[in-house]
């Protein structure tokens, strides 16, 4: 594999082609910064094809990033298709705006192809003028001529051709096997850098093995070797290439990577800062993701917490506790006390209030099956022991159902969040 050499933002000059059939854009700097706006916000580097009919854009790799159409059949104006590094499309709607807001704490929707746990949102997939575009985008760009351009713009106009739907589905089994598995479930806190992160794992499966859970592996935990890790970060910086440049979050897998030796944690992270190169990223700020296990996590020294919040991230950290009440814990097959998940709770409190880099937040179930101790125990936790709101600490509420939204779980939720001392939102599982 080559050396991959990133350039400075300021060497991608913004070049403009425009006929009376189509327009392109190359090099186009959007948002350097992740913001939560009520308008379709675009990121980093990227480049943009307009025709009559549609808009497309693509990555510094020239690998088609988003789309949309100009028809009149299309859903909403404001409203966009993603393609993931994954392959995945997701749909983002703007669902009201202040309604998803509210639920997801971002203003836009994302309606994923897969079966999943979300309680808004249709069925845009079946949309004939988006299932048009998920199928058939390659074509419409096979049929843009390819003479009759000054020289960037037939060269780009050649190179996006070159990134088929086939080569683009293989990247993306490349992708999984770097790490040896696919991103099953993306921490929720990753809705901050829309998703867009570098996975590296630097341990496998989790502690637990919940009977509820349908998003994890039936792995035992294991931490990976540093041979391991280093040979993922070099696949991964080749992989991204040019690409590189637009990110700026790291989500250290697997499940419960809190549960890996703390050194081990601390000189990934650094490595991995040092290799991708997040200083030379065209967005501001760093953010790394982990998930943690009620264990992993109160057995995790101040030491860790101290070192991570002086490094160059802003670090967050997903706990699932499912539930405060006991009955509920072993209906689930989640195999903590009340007391842990109480000591547990008080602990991200006061990591919250002690460190401004971290954020410590935390997951508990939801479904009309429940008993109603399990709600009254976790109102205990997010409102009656915490005497003024918080700003930090995120409380997820997830649905146990995939693929079944309920009107009952939804009010459930707005009631809970309405109480709520803490910014309480949605987890809309996704996969990478």
């Amino acid at each position: 594999m080559g050396i991959v050499e990133l350039m400075d933002a300021a060497n991608y000059k913004m070049q403009t082609f425009k006929t009376d059939d189509l327009s392109i854009e190359l090099n186009c700097h959007g948002n350097t910064e992740y913001t939560k706006v009520s308008y379709p916000v675009k990121y980093g580097l990227f480049s943009r094809l307009e025709t009559n009919n549609y808009i497309f854009e693509f990555n510094l790799n020239h690998e088609i990033r988003h789309a949309k159409s100009k028809k009149k059949a299309w859903i909403h104006p404001s409203e966009w298709l993603k393609r993931t590094l994954g392959n995945d499309w997701v749909y983002y709607s703007t669902g009201g705006y202040s309604g998803v807001y509210e639920a997801l704490g971002e203003y836009y929707l994302p309606n994923l192809m897969y079966p999943t746990n979300s309680l808004l949102g249709g069925k845009p997939f079946k949309e004939n003028e988006i299932d048009q575009i998920v199928r058939n985008w390659h074509q419409i760009i096979a049929q843009l001529p390819g003479t009759g351009f000054p020289d960037p713009v037939s060269r780009w106009i050649w190179a996006i051709k070159q990134q088929t739907p086939e080569g683009l589905h293989k990247k993306a089994q490349t992708l999984f096997d770097i790490s040896g598995s696919r991103v099953t479930v993306m921490p929720p806190d990753a809705r901050h850098v829309d998703y867009n992160i570098i996975p590296l794992n630097i341990s496998d499966g989790c502690l637990y093995k919940c009977q509820f859970c349908k998003v994890k592996n039936k792995k035992k935990f294991s931490v990976r070797s540093e041979q391991d890790i280093d040979h993922q970060i070099k696949q991964l910086k080749q992989l991204y290439g040019k690409d590189l440049i637009n990110f700026n979050a790291l989500f250290l897998g697997e499940h419960d990577a809190l549960n890996a030796p703390c050194e081990l944690i601390l000189k990934t992270v650094q490595k991995a800062y040092d290799a991708f190169e997040f200083q030379a990223s065209v967005m501001k700020k760093n953010y790394l993701f982990m998930f943690g296990s009620a264990d992993s996590f109160l057995t995790a020294d101040k030491t860790l917490f101290e070192t991570l919040n002086r490094m160059p991230f802003q670090t967050f950290i997903n706990i699932g506790l499912e539930s405060y009440d006991q009955a509920t814990l072993d209906l689930l097959g989640k195999p903590l006390t009340r007391k842990q998940v109480e000591h547990a709770f008080q602990k991200i409190r006061a990591v919250n209030d002690t460190f401004p880099n971290i954020e410590i937040t935390c997951n508990f179930v939801m479904d009309e099956t429940l008993p109603d101790s399990h709600y009254e125990a976790v109102m205990t936790l997010i409102r009656e022991n915490v005497n003024r709101t918080k700003p930090k600490g995120c409380v997820y509420l997830s649905p146990l159902k995939f693929g079944s939204p309920s009107r009952q779980v939804l009010y459930d939720f707005y009631k809970l969040k309405s109480l709520s001392r803490f910014p309480t939102f949605l987890y809309i599982i996704q996969r990478l």
